[in-house]
């Protein structure tokens, strides 16, 4: 595997949840640059080193609602 996507969405408590498409990984954080740190963590405690892949997307998800 070359790449592992994560689906990242603002949390309604704050911070950031974070779930990984394919893969049962599931991380959260406070702030982004501690969710890049749990990110990074999950994928190498999920992987054995020789299958982990060699980069993360980060894909944002947000909704927005509006009046009509």
């Amino acid at each position: 595997m070359k790449e592992l996507i994560f689906v990242v969405e603002e949390a309604p408590e704050g911070g950031f949840t974070a779930h990984a498409l394919g893969e049962s990984i599931f991380t959260e954080a406070d702030t982004f640059e501690e969710l890049c740190e749990q990110v990074r963590d999950a994928v190498r405690c999920h992987f054995d080193e020789e299958v982990r892949p060699k980069t993360v997307r980060l894909h944002f998800v947000r909704d927005e609602v509006i009046a009509v």
